[in-house]
């Protein structure tokens, strides 16, 4: 009986150019890896510079074109800078990721300071409209955004009112702009994962249990299968629990 031939597997993705925000640690990274394993070339950013020139080198060893470019995604200076090194190393954008996101401690709204409250809403809602607006004259018809918005965008929860705002309205964003650009063939999906297991809940609740959490590469992986599907097909709203419910 003759033996099975063995083919390698050719990317959809393949040399696609991704952007993903937050790409230094958690979901992020995670994303990252799954999609350099497709053979994207990436452009990734956070605001550690330190901490991605060592996801940069990490990834080097999948032979795909990497830009690490810093930003604070609350600045529109420093989201031109990013885009005009965008535009320098590349001509077009097939993939964004906006990712990038940060919690606050467990305060009730009569105890949040303002400071707090905006540094939250800039960084979660108002960076995310400005990569986007930034990143959609570079994108054509089959390019997909995705937006890390987590199961908050739809649920409340005590203590977390700044976070709790600005994932809601970035869900009303993220529909908005679906709509807006369903017409020019560019899908748009809204990733509510549940509990991960990242560092973000060092910061609302340090003894969260975090063997009953999902990993942030079983999101990533959801999140490259619903950017794989054909460009006549698309997941609109992916939510993704651990199999214990919302803990």
């Amino acid at each position: 009986m003759p033996r099975p031939t063995s083919t390698r597997r050719t990317s959809q993705l393949l040399n696609h150019i991704a952007l993903v925000t937050g790409a230094s640690r958690g979901i992020g990274l995670a994303i990252a890896r799954a999609l350099s394993a497709e053979r994207c070339n990436l452009i990734l950013t956070a605001s550690n510079a330190t901490a991605l020139r060592k996801v940069s080198r990490e990834l080097a060893s999948a032979k795909i074109k990497i830009l690490a470019h810093p930003c604070d995604l609350r600045d529109p200076h420093s989201v031109d800078d990013l885009f005009r090194a965008i535009r320098r190393e590349f001509k077009r954008l097939d993939i964004l990721v906006n990712n990038a996101g940060i919690a606050h401690a467990n305060l009730t709204v009569d105890k949040l300071p303002l400071p707090l409250w905006q540094d939250v809403i800039d960084t979660n809602l108002t960076g995310t409209f400005l990569i986007t607006q930034a990143a959609l004259p570079l994108m054509k018809r089959g390019s997909t955004i995705v937006n890390n918005l987590s199961i908050a965008a739809h649920r409340v929860f005590t203590g977390s009112a700044a976070y709790i705002a600005s994932k809601h309205g970035a869900l009303g964003l993220t529909n908005t702009l679906r709509e807006e650009l369903r017409p020019k063939g560019i899908r748009v999906i809204a990733l509510m994962p549940g509990a991960t297991d990242t560092k973000i809940w060092n910061t609302f609740w340090p003894q969260a249990p975090r063997k009953k959490m999902m990993s942030p590469a079983t999101i990533a992986a959801a999140v490259v299968s619903a950017i794989r599907l054909p460009p006549n097909a698309t997941v609109e709203t992916l939510e993704i629990l651990p199999t214990v419910g919302l803990l």
